[in-house]
């Protein structure tokens, strides 16, 4: 399956009710009035763009066709894509060697098989990459851990539960560097509901990986479910405060009518979607195309 076929495939649940109602609104209007844009507005908050990305994107659609003087519906749609498209759009995240990825997100959102699918898809790119196991507070996680690491055939760096998570990272870093390794992936826990034990364990994890590997460079994803739309967007806000977040993995988006939360956390947050989660198997993780995800929506 082609990269835009997977892509499409994965959204379909979101591309049914999105493209659907925009269809409907396209056939149902002869021209841009107030009531066109409300409804338009409507499907946007439906499909979880958020009420200020949505205000936003609406927007801008009308200077759009305003100064473009545009009054098709279908061609006011093909405009939005456009607009969407460019609120999405980013700077691609450049893998250099040596790094450090910091993996963080609360629990249950597939941050263990988010590593385990970046691991595979580095690996397939010619990256010599380690797994360091350093969310040692939740149980059996280094075990299922290790599970995607023989599934990506990467070596994984790992110590008992309960053990202190920076002392796991120093050992990442030593094999790391011992390894010639490219990519360090780490696994960091993500207990919100103690926000300074959170903050003070990524700080501490960041000291060691500054004193240890100044060579490396560091970078911090956040792993949000797809599936629980507008929480993914506070849980982005939280994490944003206790840490130095250059992007985001949005997962299981085809379990979702809700991927419009890409456009929102993209839109409030300022942070983009780096990867995107769209199944169960290994290379289902895909580097995030913003026109490739807005014609999928479509």
């Amino acid at each position: 399956m082609g990269f835009f076929d997977k892509i499409k495939q994965g959204m379909k649940r979101t591309r049914e009710i999105f493209s659907g109602r925009m269809d409907e609104l396209v056939e149902n209007y002869k021209e841009l009035d107030d009531d066109f844009y409300e409804d338009l507005s409507d499907i946007l908050i439906m499909a979880d763009v958020g009420m200020k990305t949505t205000e936003l994107a609406v927007g801008r659609l009308k200077e759009k066709c305003k100064s473009e003087k545009i009054g098709d519906p279908a061609k006011a749609r093909e405009a939005l894509k456009e607009i969407l498209t460019d609120i999405l759009q980013a700077e691609p995240m450049k893998l250099e060697s040596p790094m450090v990825l910091l993996i963080i997100g609360v629990n249950g959102v597939g941050k263990t098989t988010s590593i385990g699918k970046l691991a595979s898809r580095m690996k397939v790119m010619g990256r010599r990459v380690i797994i360091c196991a350093a969310d040692t507070f939740r149980a059996a996680a280094a075990e299922q851990l290790t599970v995607w690491a023989e599934r990506a055939d990467v070596p994984i760096i790992k110590q008992k539960e309960g053990a202190d998570p920076a002392a796991v990272v120093f050992d990442g870093i030593q094999a790391a560097k011992g390894r010639h390794a490219d990519v360090l992936l780490v696994d960091t826990a993500g207990r919100l509901h103690n926000k300074a034990h959170l903050m003070e364990e990524l700080k501490k994890i960041s000291r060691v990986v500054e004193r240890e590997y100044p060579e490396a460079t560091v970078k911090a994803l956040l792993v949000i479910d797809a599936t629980t739309g507008q929480n993914g967007l506070a849980q982005a806000q939280v994490f944003g405060e206790v840490a130095n977040l250059d992007g985001i993995i949005l997962t299981k988006l085809d379990g979702t009518a809700k991927g419009g939360i890409a456009i929102a956390i993209r839109s409030e947050m300022g942070l983009p979607v780096r990867y995107i989660g769209l199944g169960e198997q290994l290379d289902d993780m895909q580097p995030f195309d913003a026109k490739q995800f807005v014609d999928a929506i479509f």
